[in-house]
């Protein structure tokens, strides 16, 4: 029985483990202002009848802090991966030169950077929202276990450490959003 209580601490840590990468692959999309690559994360083009990603057909890069550039592997390509950028409405507009694609980042506005602020605060709270929801599925698992004979003392030191990972992971969360926040506001 005791097994089955640090297994439910387990599966609620790795709840809570996949509820923080999440937050952090979608931060990597929100744009703060600063060139990326990940902002082109999740478009892809057709590719000789296959849908591949587009970093796998080209070479991406950030010569500087406003400019990705994006160099495909074949000139033929070219048109085709502008379409694909336009198409996956990131909000950048590509300059076909006929050798690379050139996106200028735009400098943020400060009503932009206060919406992207809101965006980073929601992402943070589905965040939270999903760690409870770890905790809480934990706990009933807990409790289902005690009515099948988990002794009483274990049930709660298992549940206390479930709420200590839980205050532990939204604290995460908080730092992360604040960071992400702050790399928004800053000009």
């Amino acid at each position: 029985m005791e097994e089955e209580a640090r297994f439910c601490e387990e599966v609620a840590q790795e709840k809570m483990d996949k509820a923080i990468r999440h937050l952090e692959d979608e931060l990597m999309h929100v744009r703060a202002g600063k060139a990326s690559p990940a902002i082109l994360d999740g478009i892809t083009v057709d590719y000789y009848g296959a849908v591949t990603p587009l970093s796998q057909v080209s070479n991406i890069g950030t010569p500087d802090a406003k400019t990705i550039v994006v160099q495909p592997w074949e000139k033929t390509m070219l048109t085709i991966i502008e379409k694909a950028i336009l198409y996956a409405n990131i909000g950048l507009t590509p300059m076909n030169n006929g050798e690379i694609i050139r996106l200028n980042i735009p400098p943020l506005t400060e009503e932009r950077r206060k919406n992207l602020v809101k965006q980073v605060k929601m992402l943070g709270e589905n965040t939270k929202v999903s760690i409870r929801n770890a905790r809480r599925d934990a706990n009933e698992e807990l409790k289902k276990l005690q009515k099948n004979g988990l002794p009483e003392d274990i049930e709660m030191e298992s549940q206390e450490k479930v709420q200590h990972m839980t205050d532990e992971y939204i604290r995460k969360t908080d730092v992360i959003v604040a960071a992400k926040e702050k790399d928004i506001m800053t000009v």
